[in-house]
């Protein structure tokens, strides 16, 4: 079942002077933790208030839960918490709880039930009867996040909900979402903070100036490229040299060995190589390119196309 689809999703502002969106297809499937990525203006914010039914699109159509974005029993199965989110500081977490679930139409039955289990979820039950004007910023987005949840929803849309909090504090929070994950929750993910999205989300899509550019999975955003790192003994710039026959690009500094080559091949004939010259080998380490390094690359080239 998909959680979220879109098909040429277009939003223009200033009567077509600005486009924001330009035919914007995407697909997420249920129970996935989906990251949204994108430098500044990349259209995000956009995209996400016109799934919320914040904004109209221009042309094209969307579905959550494959319904309509406009039908009434999406939103019920919808949570949202907004980057930046402020609530009044004379109200207490249990009772700003109280406030949102009135405005979502929960039940009394279903608050009384859930309350509880989601402020134990965030770790807040024990802040419920403080004022929010002592809360952290950390203790904020534990809130937002039970507020974003208080109706059950089935997926949940979220605006940096790590922006500004600690490193133990983005930790809670990655937990929560992989335990809502575990509930069957769909978690769309707006932010900026690259190295958590790598951690948490099963698919990512970058978009940069309104256009979707990519798509894909952590993997295959981050897949280990045919560079190596060698920890070896001392060689002398004979043997280093003479590694040039395999056609590579060879680095080498204070015993550490960094080649590029095509295939497993060329990197056991390197291996071969350096034996037969009396290298010794300490390490082998394949390198992996961090998301962000994949984000930018990308973005670069998407620039010069």
């Amino acid at each position: 079942m998909l959680a979220l689809e879109t098909i040429n999703l277009t939003k223009e502002f200033s009567r077509g002077k600005i486009i924001a969106l330009a035919d914007v297809s995407l697909k997420v499937e249920t129970g996935q933790i989906f990251g949204l990525l994108g430098p500044n203006g990349a259209g995000k914010t956009t995209l996400i208030k016109i799934l919320l039914g914040i904004l109209y699109p221009t042309s094209g159509t969307a579905t959550l839960l494959e319904r309509p974005i406009n039908d009434i029993r999406v939103k019920e199965k919808t949570g949202y918490l907004p980057e930046n989110h402020r609530y009044p500081d004379f109200l207490k977490g249990g009772e700003l709880l109280d406030y949102f679930a009135n405005l979502a139409g929960v039940t009394n039955e279903h608050l009384t039930k859930n309350k509880n289990r989601l402020l134990t979820l965030v770790d807040m039950e024990k802040w419920q009867n403080t004022k929010i004007k002592k809360y952290s910023k950390g203790m904020m987005q534990r809130l937002g996040l039970a507020q974003a949840m208080i109706n059950d929803p089935d997926i949940l849309f979220l605006d940096e909900p790590t922006d500004g909090v600690d490193p133990i504090g983005r930790k809670d929070i990655r937990d929560i979402l992989h335990n809502l994950k575990e509930e069957g929750k769909t978690i769309f993910l707006n932010s900026h903070l690259l190295s958590e999205v790598e951690m948490i989300c099963d698919q990512v899509a970058i978009l940069d100036k309104g256009r979707l550019i990519r798509t894909g999975t952590i993997e295959e955003l981050t897949s280990k490229t045919k560079t190596y790192r060698f920890q070896i003994s001392k060689a002398n710039s004979d043997i280093i040299k003479g590694l040039s026959q395999f056609s590579l690009k060879v680095e080498y500094e204070n015993n550490s060995l960094q080649i590029t080559c095509s295939n497993q091949k060329k990197l056991n004939s390197i291996i071969d190589y350096l034996r037969q010259n009396n290298v010794d080998i300490k390490s082998l380490i394949p390198h992996r390119q961090s998301l962000e390094e994949s984000f930018i690359q990308i973005l670069k080239k998407d620039i010069l196309t």
